[in-house]
């Protein structure tokens, strides 16, 4: 028989018996956050395509803020209904788990999307451009940096309004990515939600050239870890047969038992398992921004557009730590005993070296690209408890975190000079006299970062240093200590440069702002001191929500 008469054969025999295609199960109001937001950002590009140019702006900002609200109104609902503990289950066939944490995850991830969102719609911060009010983003991004076409651009006041969509759908895509049940899923999502970042890191309205020389370094770089990624999905597959987690940690727990004696020849090797588990690790890590995979985090958070920056720092890491929690507590916990001494010694690096090239920076944003480095090694440091209390700890410390990153790129944005944003640290001498309570607010962000008594930043790293002390990981939590020492150093400078030097005549000013960005601030400095003066509740809260479905 031809190949076409073959297959003109399957297709009548399959036609012939449509019950033998089964359809596939989706259960949409599990999967109803994501669902939400990726729809409004379809929504965006439509209305980009549609609404006249002097609409868009209030159009996508409605359609964002309404979206983002409701979707974390949907995750509220679903941790209701018990979605995070007794009726926790896999759906989607298999790829999306809905649990405690996918949910908490889920939950943080969109209120710092909301508060971005506030930070993106900012338009008050730089002049108005030909009579028109601008903001962080380029007139017209397709357009050569200083071109004649750039320069037409800003003439007739436009402003980048796809960046609401695009935004949205990054998020779409860390939502998956924490609560991905199989490796293919997972790697979709980190595309989903890498791809539309890329794009926004090179938005800036001011210093176009570095902003797109981030965007291209962020873009080779990540284009590396998600083929390290990748081949490492390829490899844990031919290892286990499925890219299912429970498949995989059934054999990964049983061994040659679960194999198909048909594969057994080619399944169940021990070097396809290490070397997959590794590089999946390494695009893992790549996200999180840990050492030795952190190098693209100073020159990406200094070149982006600050709320760019404030919305990646947060977001991100939150996707990408909540991916690595449900990869080893529920695809390796049969392998703990290889990738604990790995992971320890990617914390200590991690930390030590984040508060130490921190020491030598100049320039806020990168002082804060290394700071966040070093908080990821303290949130390692979690992760490596392997107990309910460490997944615990590291979710409540990524919500403190989020918020305290977000409040702080904020206040970033509002320090300005003739260039635009002075992120140079000398030009921040003295604003605690030109501005007192712009001072005062990034003082305790700062302290919070620290992790000083009464701000959530304390209440985060004793929770993960508890949880990794109980583990018997002791001398990782001496190390925390000793860098959290380091990095206090760097952060207590910066609050003495602003208090306690004389502000220069010709330094920067702090630009008045609109309610939008006030309240992203507001809500910053809110979040950071009643998670550091009454934790107890959002501890038991992410105690809750602390266990896998498997």
């Amino acid at each position: 028989m031809s190949p076409v008469a073959s297959v003109h054969s399957l297709w009548t025999v399959a036609a012939g018996a449509p019950g033998k295609i089964p359809a596939p199960h989706i259960e949409y109001t599990e999967l109803s956050p994501t669902l939400i937001v990726l729809g409004a950002a379809v929504i965006g590009i439509l209305i980009e395509a549609l609404v006249p140019r002097r609409n868009r702006y209030y159009s996508q900002l409605l359609l964002s803020l309404v979206a983002l609200a409701a979707a974390f109104a949907a995750v509220i609902g679903l941790a209701a209904g018990g979605f995070g503990s007794s009726k926790a289950h896999i759906a989607a066939m298999g790829a999306i788990a809905v649990d405690g944490p996918a949910l908490f995850l889920q939950g943080t991830i969109l209120l710092v999307s909301l508060i971005a969102v506030f930070t993106f719609a900012e338009r008050r911060l730089d002049p108005a451009a030909h009579g028109n009010r601008v903001d962080s983003f380029a007139a017209q991004p397709a357009a050569v940096p200083g071109g004649p076409a750039e320069q037409a651009a800003v003439k007739a006041g436009f402003t980048t309004t796809e960046v609401f969509p695009i935004l949205l759908f990054a998020v779409g895509g860390m939502l998956i990515f924490p609560a991905a049940n199989d490796l293919l899923t997972l790697f979709i999502a980190l595309e989903v939600f890498s791809l539309p970042l890329y794009i926004l890191c090179a938005l800036a309205r001011r210093q176009r050239l570095l902003s797109q020389e981030a965007a291209v370094k962020y873009f080779l770089l990540g284009a590396f870890s998600s083929a390290f990624l990748l081949f490492g999905v390829a490899l844990l597959y031919g290892y286990a047969g499925t890219v299912g987690y429970a498949g995989i940690a059934q054999v990964v727990a049983d061994g040659a038992k679960q194999i198909d004696p048909a594969l057994a020849g080619t399944m169940g090797n021990d070097a396809l398992l290490l070397i997959g588990a590794a590089l999946v690790l390494m695009g893992l890590l790549f996200k999180v921004g840990a050492v030795p995979f952190h190098m693209w985090t100073p020159d990406v958070y200094q070149g982006a557009p600050t709320p760019v920056t404030g919305f990646m720092a947060a977001a991100t890491k939150v996707a990408a730590f909540g991916a690595l929690l449900r990869l080893l507590y529920v695809v390796l916990p049969g392998m703990r005993w290889d990738w604990r001494p790995v992971m320890w010694g990617v914390a200590i690096i991690t930390m030590l070296g984040g508060a130490i090239v921190a020491i030598t920076q100049t320039d806020i944003k990168r002082l804060l690209a290394y700071s966040s480095i070093a908080h990821a090694g303290f949130i390692l440091a979690g992760v490596i408890a392997t107990s309910e209390d460490g997944v615990s700890s590291v979710l409540f410390y990524l919500g403190a975190y989020s918020f305290v990153t977000l409040g702080a790129f904020a206040v970033v944005t509002l320090v300005r000079d003739a260039g635009g944003e002075a992120t140079a640290l000398s030009k921040w001498a003295g604003l605690g006299r030109r501005s007192p309570l712009v001072a005062a607010v990034f003082a305790v962000f700062l302290l919070a970062f620290a992790g000083i008594p009464l701000t959530s930043g304390f209440a985060g790293k004793f929770a993960v240093f508890k949880a990794a002390a109980q583990s018997g990981a002791g001398w990782l939590v001496v190390v925390g200590v000793l860098s959290s020492a380091i990095a206090a150093f760097f952060y207590i400078r910066v609050i003495v440069l602003m208090f306690f030097n004389e502000p220069k005549a010709d330094g920067p000013t702090v630009a008045v702002p609109s309610p939008l960005t006030t309240t992203a601030i507001a809500i910053g400095v809110t979040a950071t001191l009643v998670l550091g003066l009454a934790p107890q509740y959002f501890l038991d809260l992410a105690g809750h929500a602390g266990v896998f479905v498997r």
